[in-house]
């Protein structure tokens, strides 16, 4: 499974030098993947109220060419890599065909206890398995 988000640049999140701030991209990835987890039918809400999260505890971003006000963004998040309780996204950012970025994105599954657990059978998709 493979998603797409668009994301339009604001003036705001751009620096001295006029292209997009580094630490705005990971909002970009995180709103990606978001949009991935309802794209995939994940019911992240209900997985929350439950008392359960999906906390990122490894990224490492590559950055590529620099994006600017007024870009519209394509963010593309497919998953990479899956164990019980944690996996890996592979995300890239284009402008048109220019790749300005890519991270690889590890997560892990955090029960109530807070404490890493596998994801329950009820919030577990196919979707999260690499294809």
């Amino acid at each position: 499974m493979e998603s797409k988000t668009e994301i339009t640049v604001r003036h705001y999140e751009c620096d001295a030098y006029g292209h997009v701030n580094n630490a705005n991209y990971l909002n970009y990835l995180e709103h990606a993947r978001s949009e991935f987890l309802k794209d995939i039918g994940m019911d992240y809400k209900s997985f929350v109220e439950a008392g359960f999260g999906v906390y990122v505890i490894k990224i490492s971003i590559t950055y590529k060419s620099p994006a600017l006000p007024d870009d519209v963004l394509t963010v593309t998040t497919k998953p990479i890599k899956r164990r019980s309780a944690s996996g890996t996204f592979f995300q890239q950012i284009r402008h048109g065909d220019r790749l300005v970025c890519e991270a690889e994105v590890t997560w892990a599954s955090v029960g109530k206890d807070g404490k890493m657990t596998a994801i329950p059978a009820e919030w577990d998709t196919s979707g999260l398995n690499p294809e």
